[in-house]
């Protein structure tokens, strides 16, 4: 099943203590039906003093939010958006926004070498 919501789009948070704040999608669980958003449901997490991280203590992460309390940001508004999908004459399938705009994703993830 086609997702609305990809990674690199711009989304905004409609649920819970993040609500009505914006963000960029770092990563899609999709077997979990989840989004995490990058700077967005921060936690702290303990760690060890270790090679990486010789003090330990306490780092701030990005928790994961279920994709039903995102919308993508629509390009015409500025605001989030509802998603449908269209078949073009090519037969291609691409998302397209309730308000008639297309979403295109902000960023292309980019491939290391």
């Amino acid at each position: 099943m086609a997702s609305h919501i990809k990674k690199g789009d711009m989304v905004q948070v409609i649920a819970g203590d993040n609500k009505g704040k914006t963000g960029k999608v770092m990563k899609v669980i999709r077997d979990k039906d989840r989004v995490v958003i990058e700077k967005l449901n921060l936690a702290y997490k303990h760690v060890r003093p270790s090679q990486k991280n010789p003090q330990g203590g306490r780092i701030r992460v990005e928790q994961p939010i279920h994709i039903s309390n995102v919308l993508p940001i629509s390009t015409k508004t500025g605001k989030g958006t509802r998603v449908c999908f269209k078949v073009d004459a090519k037969g291609v399938k691409e998302r397209v926004a309730v308000d008639g705009s297309k979403i295109d994703v902000v960023a292309k993830a980019k491939k290391k070498k």
